[in-house]
């Protein structure tokens, strides 16, 4: 199977700190993959090189079949692959189906010629909404379509980044800590979901998290982190028993 996602010895630099050190791995079609480690192993920073927020110092980062080291991120977006952050980057006072909507590629009242001329566009808008209406109805924010952003809970507010993502017509999504700061409940809601797209979209995933009781149940494979070097990488059982990766965690 030809990997979706390839990195090639990756490295990224700031100043005297290496972030990222000869970073290399690949990530197939459909798989749930995690990206694990201790603060400051750099994996934030490689979900930036991957996305294009930030760009590597060496190396070379493939996705599906196109080479995207040095591209934009919008480029990069506009190929289907999508990041979200560990702190919403969602816009507060907006409602929360108007965030869902900004995402949306080859909107027709977007079109500065277009836009005066709501026919043009008006039903397109209409099918959009609706769209949209139905991700968040399945992330179970439908009672919230008309509130602003700011008046959802940490855990909603990740789901509606995660719908918001959703969106944007991804191939393969990169996710922050999705969990972070929320309540294990939720944090179990937040990752039955992702395994609910996996298999209604084959969607693909690359997910940074601490919570390794969470994580461990959803995932295929995982990488783990540490100085900004890739030090092991196997399924959740073998990454549990591993010695050295206990060391790092638990100090064991």
């Amino acid at each position: 199977m030809v990997d979706l996602l390839k990195l090639e010895h990756v490295s990224k630099s700031f100043e005297s700190l290496l972030a990222v050190n000869e970073v290399s791995f690949s990530v197939e079609p459909g798989q749930v993959v995690g990206l694990i480690g201790p603060n400051g192993s750099g994996k934030s920073t490689l979900l930036s090189l991957i996305a294009g927020t930030l760009s590597a110092d060496s190396g070379r980062i493939t996705f599906d079949g196109q080479d995207i080291t040095h591209r934009s991120a919008d480029q990069i977006f506009q190929l289907g692959l999508v990041r979200s952050f560990q702190d919403p980057s969602l816009f507060f006072r907006m409602t929360v189906l108007d965030n869902s909507l900004l995402p949306v590629k080859h909107q027709t009242g977007e079109n500065p010629v277009r836009a005066p001329f709501h026919r043009l566009w008006s039903g397109q808008e209409s099918n959009l909404a609706a769209a949209a209406g139905k991700t968040l109805a399945e992330l179970q924010l439908s009672q919230h379509y008309t509130a602003r952003a700011s008046d959802l809970s940490g855990g909603q507010m990740k789901l509606l980044e995660l719908g918001r993502s959703l969106m944007g017509e991804p191939k393969l999504l990169l996710l922050d800590e999705p969990t972070a700061g929320v309540a294990p409940k939720l944090a179990y809601t937040i990752f039955e979901e992702i395994k609910r797209l996996r298999q209604s979209l084959g969607l693909t995933f690359v997910i940074v998290e601490h919570r390794l009781e969470i994580l461990f149940d959803f995932v295929d494979t995982v990488f783990v982190m540490h100085a900004g070097s890739l030090l092991a990488h196997g399924t959740p059982a073998e990454i549990s028993a591993n010695a050295e990766v206990r060391e790092i965690y638990f100090g064991e």
